[in-house]
């Protein structure tokens, strides 16, 4: 069951900003350098499927974003942090990737800034779990939806209603919860299917991740 209250969307998502900048400042490269585990099924998927182009939301320092470019594909990497993606830019140029990515500083909450139909692949590691509100989040991937061309695919990644930090920490509404300073929009079912709707779902894989461990849900869907 949802938690009906709603969250004060600008206030929340705008603190979270602010605080990911800072977080990325003072830890430069925090997630390390090996690609995630999503990241890896991405790349597979993504090549089967006969994409060139990858358009990663939320890429932080680039650790996917790198590994992707590498896999062969055109990365098109974006974040809200301009501190993240200068260490990804810089990064990609120590690697010699300079020319398969590119980056865009870029607010989830806003409309994308690529024409529809403009890319083959979409990858977001824990972005549409943020602290969105579910009408941002609805909004997000109707506008992924968009800039994926037919038959694109889209693989997301998002912590849900069985994870330990569900339900602890702060509430700001609308199974959304604040835990040492990160806030996190908990995924139910209800949630994952409402955002299926016109897609083609390929599947939902339950996995876990980090320290506690996280526990996620894997959704990959074609437009």
């Amino acid at each position: 069951m949802r938690d009906q209250e709603q969250p004060d969307e600008g206030s929340v998502a705008d603190a979270q900003r602010a605080h990911w900048q800072s977080t990325y400042t003072e830890h430069p490269r925090m997630y390390g350098t090996d690609p995630s585990e999503p990241a890896r099924y991405a790349a597979g998927a993504f090549r089967a499927a006969g994409a060139r182009t990858v358009l990663e939301l939320g890429a932080g320092h680039g650790r996917d974003a790198l590994f992707f470019a590498r896999e062969g594909f055109a990365v098109h990497a974006t974040d809200f942090s301009a501190t993240a993606l200068d260490q990804l830019t810089a990064a990609a140029k120590e690697s010699g990737l300079g020319e398969r990515v590119t980056t865009t500083v870029h607010d989830v909450r806003e409309p994308l800034p690529l024409p529809d139909g403009s890319v083959d692949a979409v990858f977001a590691h824990m972005l549409l779990c943020m602290a969105l509100s579910t009408r941002e989040i609805r909004a997000a991937v109707d506008e992924i939806g968009r800039v994926l061309r037919p038959g694109g695919l889209l693989v997301y990644t998002v912590r849900h209603t069985g994870d330990a930090h569900f339900g602890a920490g702060i509430s700001h509404g609308d199974n959304i919860y604040e835990h040492g300073g990160f806030a996190v929009h908990f995924f139910d079912a209800d949630l994952i299917h409402a955002l299926a709707k016109g897609w083609h779902m390929h599947g939902v894989h339950a996995f876990e991740e980090g320290e506690l461990p996280r526990r996620l849900w894997r959704i990959t869907q074609a437009r």
